[in-house]
């Protein structure tokens, strides 16, 4: 039986949460998009609230997409960068974030490099913490942002196809949308290098291979992620033209998908990398669809953990 509310104040990652409640939290983005589709409104259901985007690596559409959510929402919100704050000067992020409390913070989002840093806040803080990317661990909200787009798109996912193709071995864009596609019935095949990904992924559900061809055979979406060259202690290919020719999206690898298949990509894309500039600016791309969606996900969340419990079905 589908959840009647939602019970969680914070949102650490896709692992613990069931398909029940990613589809309660989806089926409330599709709501706030809907309304504002239609006559513009947004509800402000945050007013008074404050909320601090804490973001200790760099960001360009999480941390945006954030602040325009929470603004929409009537909240005001307050964006801290990493070489801007006192964890420069030596004060922990524990102490920051209690700081951050003191000072009314009515929620904290936060992106960190240390894998968990957002559970070990949501021990020490009582305010709602959001991860925004915790390391290689999880990217909650982006995996979010990206099944919606892929609902929208290709209707139920169950039985659907989905292929995530890249650096899947640091990528927590990879290993949230893994959780959140398995709860929901899809099958995913995850194809790279072997180096980057390792047949150890198979014991999470998903199909692994390193033949590109073979990997989007028949898919009915392919996610492209970038190299996290800033999570690499050694190269784990010969180079990125070499990357490039095997395992790039190109005209004849992307016709191994189906006629209707969509092309998905997390940011920040690598032109002639991960993907022909062709295909990314084709209309079977849906990369911006991506980013215009992470608003109503990102308003979804927001006002579903710092308003816990009120809003019911």
């Amino acid at each position: 039986m589908a959840i009647k509310e939602w019970s969680k104040n914070s949102l650490l990652g896709i692992e613990d949460l069931s398909s029940d409640e990613i589809l309660f939290l989806l089926d409330e983005a599709q709501s706030i998009k809907a309304q504002k589709t239609i006559d513009g409104s947004i509800t402000e259901s945050l007013r008074g609230k404050r909320i601090i985007n804490l973001f200790m690596e760099p960001s360009t559409r999480t941390r945006v997409a954030f602040e325009i959510a929470a603004k929409s929402l009537g909240a005001d919100v307050i964006s801290i960068a990493g070489e801007a704050s006192s964890l420069t000067k030596g004060e922990t992020l524990k102490d920051t974030a209690m700081n951050v409390q003191a000072l009314g913070a009515d929620a904290i989002v936060l992106r960190h490099s240390s894998p968990g840093s957002p559970l070990f806040l949501s021990k020490i803080v009582n305010v709602p913490i959001i991860n925004a990317g915790d390391g290689a661990h999880e990217h909650p909200s982006q995996a979010l942002l990206d099944i919606y787009t892929m609902r929208e798109k290709l209707g139920n996912l169950n039985g659907k196809k989905i292929t995530i193709l890249g650096d899947i071995l640091f990528s927590r864009v990879a290993r949230s949308n893994l959780w959140g596609l398995l709860k929901l019935g899809a099958e995913v095949t995850l194809a790279g290098p072997s180096t980057l990904v390792p047949k150890e992924f198979e014991k999470l559900g998903a199909r692994v291979t390193h033949d590109p061809n073979e990997a989007l055979q028949g898919a009915d979406a392919v996610m492209l992620l970038r190299i996290q060259h800033e999570r690499q202690q050694a190269s784990h290919f010969p180079s990125l033209s070499e990357y490039a020719n095997v395992f790039g999206l190109g005209r004849s690898t992307f016709n191994q998908m189906k006629n209707n298949a969509i092309i998905l990509h997390p940011g920040p894309l690598n032109r002639g990398v991960e993907i022909e500039s062709e295909l990314a600016d084709s209309n079977r791309a849906v990369i911006l669809e991506q980013v215009s969606n992470g608003i109503a996900v990102r308003m979804a969340i927001l006002q579903l953990c710092i308003n816990c419990g009120e809003i019911r079905r």
